[in-house]
């Protein structure tokens, strides 16, 4: 049987009386981009929070390579998971290469430090000019790419990303939606998404989810799940 890379399997989270995932299971592989779909409060970055151990998960379990793990933020980056939370997310008072170096706190070694900043600084070429630049003064979409450049700096195995387009106009979303797909296709780096902007995100994704009420109702093909109706079924409260 295939090492399946990431499993989320029957994972149930409360937020107080709130419940917000019932028993809700994701499979990730390698260099997969996984779209997770739905309305506001279907669930979708709980799950991201639950993998990497900012969400209490009553029951259920995360699995790595098959075996089961405990969600624990700085043991998660160890293990080559990374998170990019909404909101574009950087220590504005700090430069580009200050935030670059904050992504990089687990990496001991100086000199491989310094080498996988020049790489994310060269693959986001927009920040090797600024770096000496304050976070806090770049674009929207700059800050955005600073927030998942930081991300990259562990080299992860899987990239959560919540809402990388939210708040950004038109022309960037696509700018930061081709990154995202380099860092697939390049690094071979699993990456799930959550994301409202349907054409962008089916642009990229090879595989969906949805999630209504706290509950996985659809999986597969992301194209064919559009074309079957669920989406516009769970919206408007059908399912």
């Amino acid at each position: 049987m295939k090492d399946i890379l990431l499993e989320v399997e029957d994972i149930h989270v409360h937020y107080g009386g709130v419940k917000a995932l019932d028993g809700a299971s994701i499979m990730i592989d390698e260099g997969e981009v996984i779209a997770l779909m739905g309305p506001n409060g279907a669930g979708k970055s709980t799950i991201l929070k639950a993998i990497f151990g900012l969400a209490p998960i009553e029951k259920g379990e995360v699995r790595w390579h098959g075996a089961p793990i405990r969600p624990v933020p700085h043991e998660i980056v160890a293990r080559g998971i990374s998170f990019v939370p909404q909101g574009r997310r950087v220590f504005s008072g700090l430069s580009v290469e200050e935030n670059l170096e904050v992504g990089g706190f687990l990496v001991r070694d100086k000199k491989e430090r310094a080498r996988r900043i020049a790489e994310v600084m060269d693959f986001f070429p927009v920040l090797k000019h600024k770096r000496k630049h304050g976070a806090g003064m770049l674009s929207g979409g700059e800050q955005q790419m600073l927030a998942i450049a930081r991300g990259m700096i562990t080299d992860p195995k899987v990239l959560l990303l919540d809402e990388p387009s939210l708040g950004l106009a038109p022309k960037i979303v696509k700018e930061v939606f081709a990154k995202i797909k380099e860092i697939s296709e390049r690094h071979k780096t699993a990456i799930v998404i959550v994301e409202h902007n349907l054409v962008s995100l089916l642009s990229i994704a090879s595989r969906a989810y949805v999630l209504d009420k706290g509950k996985v109702v659809a999986e597969g093909d992301s194209k064919k799940i559009v074309e079957s109706g669920i989406l516009e079924r769970v919206f408007l409260g059908g399912v």
